[in-house]
């Protein structure tokens, strides 16, 4: 670098000095501008704490609302003896509709058995046929007293909600209430709430048409909302009607399983992800953008409104009252949900229910999402379930057998596959108790902690010349977990399962009671479930043999190894409680492990193994690698420092 280059960066730095200490402010000017700073932070504060009080009245707002569209109009008997003209101040055009007899229709395919009722003109009651609660009763989805769905909009300034009012149904000619779809036919059921012509008479020209079309086996069926000549009626500045759903769901188990979980909502964004509400307390939920189906779902069953356009908006709201009417009572979900409104003289609004079981394949051929309400893990663990798992168990199940065979299929397909892993980490183990007398000499030899670095050291020199890595043994464990972790979260949501029996077990979807305790053991329960305790044996027989194997490893951290063995205990009282399918093939793996461990030992001749090493030892040093050099520069600068 020549003279006039070193001149030329001395100016150019001389320059940012200069710069940098002009453009510094002031002690004066740095105190106001911290003054600014403050004053605007504390503007900031109020904005948020004001925003935050508003969005807090909004939802207490909102709440509100869905309660009030809620409650349907109270006939009480003094109605029907009101007058014509009492009636139309509360009612206006639907005063005739507030009043009238209270009849059920019956419509049935191959799969479900559903119950309308003329007053709302809505299912008031879902059976499906095919399944039974868990005391072997008819499977009802919801409490057929409390179940409601209605239109809310205004006529006149007048709140009307269609689930208080009286509708016919569109056949007058027909009085049949029992209707059956026939074999590849469809069944087309019309309910419609009139206008009024006048004192006692109906306009049969202006009506709100519940039309419900269902298939002879099928789950799902179509509801189309018409709304025919009311554009006069609705007020002119309506842009949406609100269509309010609300149900009671019942108890169908007999426990309750936090690994399927447990009743909720669950909702699709339209054209995105599925969300679903909090599973244990109340919450409520307020969606500007739009929906494309929202779902009353349990751990086997849901009860899902499909728009199919979009819901414009939705307000959802989950609860559990404090003193319900039935022993039976589960849970409380509503929805109000935005319906677009064009004021045309005749509006068609598309719609679809499905009422029926959480099959996983069942539910995806809809290909709107359905599936992804069965809680079969994220990421890596969902994928092994739906891709590998989920297959494999439905292909089990096509021959008829028993499920409890069926799962130790499953496991023995399960442990052939991972058998290659399995001998790894056993050879591995193998090997760290060959070494296991060099290394407890060079424990002795290097006793004090100052000498824990040089001990390390020569521990790992020792490996290196033997061929041997004991990180090797952990690899192959950690393949396996994404597997232990989809097993734990597959076998609590299938359905499939469920009150199917073998052995001792009469409902692998529940816990399998061999005893019924007179007291409740906290964490634990009143009852003793007898796979759990064989999965939990097995699990501590396993962890000790695991240990005699490790040798100098698990000696190193005894803390490690009370872990390993308080950890069964722990899962005793998790799993009592639970699917007894889960404990089943976890008992089943353990006992596989067992007879693979014998393998191993018969395969692996640890005299032939220490010859190996030995001769290892023999041969030439590997040169050590860039990596390798950089850990042991680390691990010396960590020593320097202490």
């Amino acid at each position: 670098m020549n003279k006039n280059s070193i001149l030329g960066f001395l100016l150019i730095a001389a320059i940012m000095v200069g710069y940098t200490v002009w453009m510094t402010p002031s002690a004066e000017e740095m105190a106001q501008k911290q003054r600014v700073q403050d004053s605007i932070a504390a503007v900031n504060k109020r904005r948020q704490f004001k925003a935050d009080s508003i969005r807090k009245l909004e939802t207490k707002a909102v709440a509100r609302q869905m309660e009030q569209a809620a409650e349907t109009p109270q006939l009480v008997e003094s109605e029907v003896s009101a007058s014509y003209s009492e009636r139309k101040s509360r009612y206006d055009v639907f005063a005739n509709s507030a009043v009238g007899s209270d009849k059920t229709y019956v419509l049935e395919n191959e799969l479900v058995k559903i119950e309308i009722g003329s007053r709302g003109g809505f299912i008031r009651n879902v059976a499906l046929k095919d399944y039974q609660t868990y005391d072997s009763l008819p499977l009802t989805l919801f409490n057929p007293q409390t179940t409601e769905l209605g239109l809310s909009f205004f006529v006149n300034n007048r709140a009307i909600n269609t689930s208080g009012f009286y509708f016919h149904p569109a056949r007058t000619d027909s009085s049949e209430t029992h209707l059956i779809v026939n074999a590849d036919r469809q069944l087309i059921f019309s309910m419609r709430l009139y206008a009024d012509a006048g004192e006692g008479a109906l306009d049969r020209t202006r009506y709100i048409e519940y039309l419900y079309t269902l298939e002879s086996d099928n789950y799902m069926f179509d509801l189309t909302i018409n709304l025919v000549n009311m554009q006069h009626i609705i007020s002119a500045n309506t842009n949406y009607i609100d269509l309010n759903w609300f149900a009671d769901l019942r108890k169908q188990e007999r426990s309750a399983d936090q690994f399927s979980g447990l009743p909720t909502i669950y909702y699709k964004y339209y054209q995105d992800d599925v969300e679903y509400m909090d599973e244990n307390d109340d919450e409520i939920q307020d969606i500007k953008t739009k929906l494309k189906w929202v779902s009353f779902k349990q751990r086997f069953f849901s009860s899902t409104l499909v728009a199919k356009n979009s819901f414009d908006n939705g307000t959802l709201k989950v609860f559990t009252k404090q003193n319900p009417a039935s022993d039976r009572y589960l849970r409380s979900m509503q929805a109000q949900l935005g319906l677009p409104y064009d004021k045309s003289e005749s509006i068609a609004i598309p719609l679809q229910f499905y009422f029926g079981p959480n099959q996983f394949y069942g539910l995806k051929s809809y290909n709107i999402g359905l599936e992804d309400q069965i809680p079969v893990g994220w990421g890596i663990f969902g994928w092994i379930n739906k891709f590998i798992v989920i297959p494999v168990f439905n292909w089990l199940g096509s021959y008829g057998w028993n499920y409890g065979i069926v799962i130790l299929v499953l496991t023995l397909m399960l442990k052939t596959a991972l058998f290659p892993i399995a001998y790894k980490t056993y050879l591995s183990s193998a090997k760290m108790r060959v070494l296991k007398p060099e290394v407890d000499e060079l424990s002795k030899k290097f006793p004090k902690k100052e000498d824990a670095l040089k001990k390390q050291q020569a521990v790992m020199g020792l490996y290196k010349k033997a061929g041997a890595n004991p990180a090797s043994g952990c690899v192959p464990m950690l393949l396996q977990m994404p597997i232990l972790i989809a097993m734990f979260r597959f076998f609590p949501a299938s359905i499939e399962l469920r009150q199917q029996s073998f052995l001792w077990a009469t409902d692998l979807s529940s816990y399998d009671s061999i005893m019924n305790l007179p007291f409740d053991i906290p964490y634990y329960g009143d009852h003793v479930s007898l796979f759990t305790l064989l999965m939990t044996v097995s699990t501590i027989m396993y962890t000790y043999m695991n240990n005699q194997m490790m040798g100098s490893q698990t000696q190193q951290m005894p803390g490690m190894k009370t872990m390993m063995y308080l950890m069964p205990i722990m899962f005793l009282g998790l799993f009592n409680n639970y699917a007894s399918g889960l404990s089943y093939y976890y008992f089943l793996a353990n006992i596989i492990t067992f007879g693979q461990m014998f393998a191993f030992r018969y395969l692996i001749d640890e005299d032939k193994l220490r010859a190996k090493i030995e001769a290892n030892k023999k041969k030439p040093a590997k040169k050590k690698s860039n990596f390798q050099k950089r850990l042991e520069e680390a691990a010396r600068q960590r020593n320097a420092k202490r």
